[in-house]
């Protein structure tokens, strides 16, 4: 059975944030972008938009009654890359996950995002006790 999650100010029509398939242990999200807790998109450098993505992530594991040592995958997609952005998103990702157990790690270079606001999306897998 699958269980949709959407934390508060987060539903958009027709996707969940996040499902639990129920009876298997895993919880699958869908991409995040760098939205505020009211939903809206924020401004500023690339940094800004990744710290924003792993808040709507850790809210969006809060709903599943999870936290990020449950993150056993992590997806990231970034437009327009540079290889500095990789320090970044590991120096913010470092915030988040655990550094003695980290999560297995993807970086996707993508032509472009929903937005072309939009400099990074990501997306987790986490393992449900």
């Amino acid at each position: 059975m699958l269980i949709p999650v959407n934390p508060p100010n987060a539903s958009w029509p027709g996707l969940s944030q996040g499902v639990i398939l129920q009876g298997n242990g895993i919880f699958l999200t869908s991409g995040h972008v760098g939205l505020d807790e009211k939903g809206e998109l924020v401004s500023g450098d690339f940094e800004t938009q990744v710290v924003a993505v792993f808040e709507g992530i850790g809210r969006t594991l809060k709903a599943a009654g999870l936290g990020f040592e449950s993150v056993a995958r992590i997806v990231t997609y970034v437009t327009d890359y540079e290889p500095g952005m990789v320090d970044i998103i590991r120096r913010v990702r470092s915030r988040y996950v655990s550094q003695e157990k980290p999560p297995a790690s993807v970086l996707i270079a993508a032509a472009a995002l929903y937005d072309p606001r939009v400099r990074v999306e990501v997306e987790v897998i986490a393992v449900v006790p």
